[in-house]
């Protein structure tokens, strides 16, 4: 892609100290005895981590202090706020004109949505979408300004999303589609691929997920006819630095300057015709929400710009994508988690609450659609969310209500395996949460427990890969990783937060609560959000580890804990640790 990688390794030995970097975060590369304040070598970005080294994709190599002992230092990535402020701005001295001019009173509730009148005609390009699906197809290509797809759980919002992008694209529509993280673009375009649209994935090369890189705007331009002569304005240049530098005559050395200057300006001009070139031809465009202010899209309006997980995307952010369109389809779920917003004022005064939240209480029916049959979980794991948080309107699709563990292949009926729903309960097992230094929550007993049943699925033939272990604490994260680490059958099973895990399923999900104290204190489990993703991310067993005294103090968690009672096993935590 034009990028140069470079690998990092420690001096000090193979391993890595701890660190804090991760993939796609912002880098500059200085000597290692400069000043803090120094001028960096490079700016790049992460690329790949590993144990023992660290790779980063800069954009040109640094000519000098390759050789010398290094240091990478992680910076603000300060382009995404100043992003967000430009566009604050822009809104708040009113969009008179731009594409977006009409749009923009819709969306703050001056003027009503509007619909087309007479029905419209579609034939589907996926033929298995159900009723749910169809009709807010229909109701999505009938909106002239706005449209809300409402997805819960394993609805298969994103399924729909494609259909509409299609049959928009038939329609003759240029579309920017949007979405908050890398990894939700990068899905909506490996879901594009096969229909063969003419796409084009508008990002850093280092930040896409490796399938996706043919479709990069960097991958296209390089394909283009415009940047094969750009890459022969460079090769007559480096000849012509060349003569410079042998050059003694004053006079002569003038002219290869002169001529070195034009040919810059030439080869600038190439490459900004070849990214043009690729956007132009492109019906799709698409990018993260803060992207799409990119100046590669200066000058391109778009008939329609479509939001997938607006729900988990700041208000603020949506607007950098949605000034560029005159139409908006926005497609999420606001009773799963929202945006993570660290400052506690910013939340207090609305930042917490997100464009498709605010736009779901303020648009009528006619502009809304919900998707209704979930191919995800077995009944049971649904019916609670549905019954709590989606008023009973959510049915499972005949191919996932009844399925179970030991339908899989490999996998042997135990009493382990036999129950869709687990509730592990530690109340009297003397397992109190602790904090860690940095005020996290954390509880050793009941992490045991929570890989004790994972050990006894994968003794079952339960896959490792096939088990998720969520918890909404970091420090409960990191104790269950340490426990993982002890036993290699357990390498394979995925541990994180609950947020992590968001968008995400597996077959079985063990969730581990953590709290369990004398006050009945929860936290922030209490937020029905949090716990609708925790248990929906199941799709044959949702095991429940929890102090049932501790969560029952709160009501929302006392009627999670009931459910399970009623539907599901019971188990004493004593059970796991008595027979380890």
């Amino acid at each position: 892609m034009g990028k140069t990688l470079l690998e990092f390794q420690s001096n000090k030995g193979d391993v890595l100290p701890a660190h804090k970097f991760s993939n796609h975060d912002v880098v500059v590369l200085k000597l290692n005895k400069a000043d803090l304040g120094s001028p960096a070598l490079a700016q790049g970005v992460v690329y790949r981590l590993k144990d023992s080294s660290i790779t980063v994709a800069f954009d040109d190599i640094p000519e000098e202090g390759l050789s010398s002992p290094l240091r990478l230092e992680k910076v603000a990535n300060e382009v995404t706020y100043r992003r967000m402020k430009d566009t604050l701005i822009q809104l708040s001295k009113g969009v008179q004109k731009g594409p977006a001019s009409d749009l923009v009173p819709i969306l703050f509730g001056e003027r009503p949505p509007t619909m087309s009148k007479k029905d419209v005609k579609f034939s589907l390009f996926n033929k298995n979408l159900d009723h749910s699906q169809k009709d807010a197809i229909s109701k999505a290509l009938s909106s002239k300004d706005v449209f809300l797809l409402h997805g819960p759980p394993g609805t298969g919002k994103t399924t729909t999303v494609v259909e509409i992008i299609l049959q928009e694209v038939k329609r003759g529509s240029k579309i920017l589609a949007c979405a908050a993280s890398n990894i939700a673009v990068d899905n909506l375009v490996e879901r594009l691929v096969p229909h063969r649209v003419k796409l084009v994935r508008v990002g850093h090369p280092a930040r896409l997920l490796p399938q996706v890189l043919d479709s990069a705007l960097d991958a296209q331009v390089l394909r283009g006819d415009n940047s094969a002569l750009a890459n022969d304005i460079r090769k007559e240049m480096k000849a012509l630095n060349g003569k410079l530098l042998k050059e003694k005559h004053k006079g002569m050395r003038r002219d290869i300057q002169r001529e070195l200057r034009a040919l810059a300006k030439e080869e600038r001009k190439r490459q900004q015709l070849a990214v043009s070139d690729v956007i132009k031809n492109a019906d799709v465009v698409l990018t993260t929400l803060t992207g799409a202010v990119s100046h590669k899209l200066n000058n391109t309006d778009f008939d329609l710009v479509i939001i997938d997980e607006a729900a988990q995307a700041l208000e603020v952010a949506c607007w950098i994508a949605l000034l560029k369109g005159s139409r908006c389809i926005l497609a999420g779920d606001h009773l799963q988690l929202p945006p993570t917003i660290q400052s506690v004022e910013a939340e207090r005064r609305g930042l917490g609450r997100t464009l498709f939240e605010r736009l779901a209480d303020l648009c009528g029916d006619e502009v809304k659609a919900m998707l209704t049959v979930q191919y995800r979980m077995h009944e049971l794991i649904m019916n609670w969310s549905s019954e709590e948080l989606y008023d009973n309107k959510i049915t499972a699709h005949s191919s996932v209500a009844s399925h179970t563990l030991f339908d899989l292949e490999n996998v042997v009926k135990s009493p382990s395996t036999e129950a869709t729903l687990l509730l592990v309960d530690i109340a009297g097992c003397d397992m109190e949460e602790k904090k860690d230094e940095e005020d996290s929550t954390y509880n050793e007993g009941e992490a045991e427990v929570a890989m004790a049943h994972a050990m006894r699925l994968v003794q079952s033939g339960v896959k490792p890969s096939d088990i998720g272990v969520i918890t909404p604490y970091a420090a409960q994260v990191m104790l269950l990783k340490m426990l993982r680490s002890k036993e290699a059958k357990l390498k394979d099973v995925e541990i994180s937060t609950v947020d992590g895990f968001q968008g995400r399923e597996k077959e079985a999900i063990i969730i581990s609560m953590v709290r369990s104290n004398a006050k009945k204190e929860v936290g922030f489990l209490s937020d029905r959000r949090r716990m609708n993703v925790a248990v929906t991310r199941a799709r044959r067993q949702c095991c429940l580890v929890c102090d049932t005294e501790t969560v029952s103090g709160d009501a929302f968690l006392k009627r999670l804990v009931e459910y399970f009672e009623e539907h599901g096993e019971y188990l004493s935590g004593s059970e796991y640790v008595v027979n380890q």
